[in-house]
């Protein structure tokens, strides 16, 4: 078996393992939410009077879902790290370890501390404590993932020693420390990105779903197998998330699932070096967070709305698509996007 086919097994057979692991224990994660109380508080008629008429149905609907991806991701990660040194290194067990300090560490340690920050907004939201009941202000959650960008861009330009931009199509440009910025600014919009999709019934699950998938088939083709391997894991407990995600959902993500994966899409985006081509592989994302920029500036300058609601996915309810329809649709958009990023970024390789 040759090198390449080796670790396109360990791709798929942990992706699988993730599935299995994750579907077996989100039962339980169930019954703790259950226990727990986390129901979903949606939004006042005043603060969001489209939102509230036609999600009063979802109110009470479990949240803090994203603990079964992200949970799911770190056990088998630790697992088979501190396993590997214990069995015979030729042995195939010994073998799936994938969490190198060079390209799983990052990403896995900005996964569960961010995931970490959502979860206590989760918790502040179903308990009512903070602005309105709501969770943390806005600027409170921005500055606190900032915080986490900057660490992670600390560590890319002082620990990787990396400052590299590749423009696609151009070529590569050493920017010093221009990195830093944007670095922060790469993973600070993926994450809020989104954010702002997960708002019906699987469908930020399913469009992140086609990117890490995405950025699994490019860390493949560049050679970094172990960070391939990371995206699979992800890919495989998103699975499981979405077998219980979908409408009628179980459970919703909530910002610990969402927050999370949005930055560690963005790192993984960095590590690949292909952040560039982010925004048409996750182009839901891109489309639903310009959705709210576009109302926003419309409101301020126009004093109108130019929809009904946002982000898009709300004013696709409001003018009466049905909410599967919706999420099937921004999931074929998303194959489609998530294809053309990575034959650009395989073309690109090329020239």
């Amino acid at each position: 078996m040759t090198l390449e086919s080796f670790e396109l097994v360990r791709v798929l057979l942990l992706s699988a393992v993730a599935f299995v692991v994750a579907f077996a224990w989100a039962p339980l994660l169930i019954r703790a939410l259950e226990y727990w109380r986390a129901g979903k508080s949606i939004r006042t008629s005043s603060a969001a009077p489209v939102v509230a008429k036609l999600h009063a149905k979802k109110s009470g609907t479990l949240t803090m879902g994203g603990i079964l991806v992200w949970f799911t991701v770190l056990v088998i990660a630790v697992v088979l790290y501190y396993l590997a040194p214990l069995l015979d290194p030729a042995s195939l067990l010994a073998r799936m370890n994938f969490l190198s300090r060079s390209e799983v560490l990052l990403p896995l340690g900005a996964l569960v501390a961010s995931a970490i920050v959502g979860f206590v907004d989760d918790y502040f939201n179903i308990r009512g404590i903070g602005p309105k009941g709501g969770g943390l202000r806005m600027r409170h959650r921005l500055l606190i993932y900032t915080a986490i960008a900057i660490v992670g861009a600390w560590w890319f330009h002082m620990k990787l020693d990396w400052d590299l931009l590749h423009v696609p199509f151009v070529g590569d440009f050493n920017i010093g420390l221009w990195y830093v910025p944007f670095f922060i600014l790469v993973i600070v919009s993926t994450a809020f990105s989104v954010n702002e999709a997960d708002g019906l019934d699987g469908l930020a699950g399913g469009a992140l779903l086609t990117s890490f998938g995405a950025y699994a088939v490019i860390a493949f083709a560049q050679g970094h197998y172990d960070l391939a391997v990371f995206c699979g894991v992800i890919l495989g407990a998103l699975l499981a998330f979405l077998w219980f995600n979908i409408h009628p959902a179980k459970f919703f993500m909530g910002d610990t699932g969402a927050m999370s994966l949005g930055v560690t899409l963005g790192i993984v985006a960095m590590l690949t070096n292909s952040a560039l081509f982010l925004p048409i592989i996750g182009f839901v994302f891109v489309l639903e967070s310009l959705s709210v920029i576009v109302q926003i500036f419309t409101r301020k300058v126009f004093k109108k709305r130019l929809f009904k609601s946002s982000p898009i996915h709300h004013h696709l309810e409001a003018i009466g698509w049905p909410e599967p329809q919706i999420v099937m649709r921004m999931w074929v958009i998303s194959m489609i996007a998530a294809a053309v990023g990575v034959s650009f970024v395989l073309l690109d390789a090329l020239i």
